[in-house]
């Protein structure tokens, strides 16, 4: 099945750096511009373990939707702030394991929204559909995300590196409640942010320096917060690079945190 986008592309402002883009380059993509490699190059000077920070969260989301797919049964994704689309999306890992699952895409950048079609492709079995939307308009995003999803059925809410663009953590924290009131007992929600020390800190100030969408770091205990009234999947909050790890891990574990945890 293949879905179109919801609304028109906006004018791609090339002059000022877009956080799809900074972490389109730091994976190692292709799709930003001079603007966003420049912030994206200082940024890494002053903080290089953002780098592997935006990897290892790619690596966690393969984990986690995996983990989702196979061991837990989910077969809807609702994938908020997805970025622009990399090898190993959340489609694609899914239907490999289960041909009818069903993934809605939401982000608010204009260039993401000229990619969708990339985003678009089914298995004739299950369906994918994109929301150029704001994750903060909770009820607009998940109507249109209804077009495609059951939300009478489980869904797993996916928050990857997207919620410290939502400053104020009071205000995070009801975002949180409202898509996780929407979905019924066994959904799962899957989130990860950057945890605040003082170089990540350093680095958050840099970066809305920059010129770029600010995005903070959080007090890993707030970011913990996230997870109340969630059954937590083992191993529990941490480092994500600690997370059910496919091969031993190894070095020092990023300072990206994060939990899978299910509403019951």
């Amino acid at each position: 099945m293949r879905d179109e986008p919801q609304v028109r592309a906006g004018r791609i402002d090339r002059s000022t750096p877009h956080s799809a883009r900074v972490w389109n380059y730091w994976l190692g993509g292709r799709d930003n511009y001079e603007v966003d490699r420049r912030l994206g190059a200082t940024m890494a000077e002053l903080y290089p373990q953002i780098i592997d920070i935006a990897r290892a969260s790619r690596r966690f989301q393969a984990r986690a939707v995996r983990h989702l797919t196979r061991e837990a049964g989910i077969r809807q994704f609702l994938d908020l702030g997805t970025g622009l689309p990399t090898a190993d999306a959340t489609h694609e890992i899914a239907q490999a394991l289960a041909p009818d699952a069903r993934v809605v895409y939401v982000d608010h950048d204009p260039i993401v929204l000229a990619h969708a079609r990339a985003l678009l492709t089914s298995t004739p079995e299950g369906a994918t559909a994109y929301v150029h939307g704001d994750l903060r308009d909770a009820g607009a995003v998940l109507r249109e995300a209804a077009r495609t999803l059951d939300l009478q059925r489980p869904v797993a809410l996916m928050l990857l590196s997207t919620l410290g663009h939502v400053a104020d953590s009071a205000e995070a924290a009801s975002l949180l409640r409202t898509y996780l009131d929407a979905v019924p007992g066994g959904s799962y929600l899957m989130l990860c942010d950057t945890i605040e020390t003082d170089e990540t800190r350093a680095a958050s100030d840099e970066y809305a320096d920059g010129g770029a969408m600010p995005y903070i770091s959080r007090p890993r205990e707030i970011v913990r917060s996230f997870a109340d009234g969630l059954d937590l999947v083992e191993p529990g909050f941490g480092s994500i690079s600690l997370w059910r790890p496919e091969e031993a891990a190894t070095g020092v574990p990023v300072d990206q945190w994060g939990f899978v945890g299910v509403k019951r």
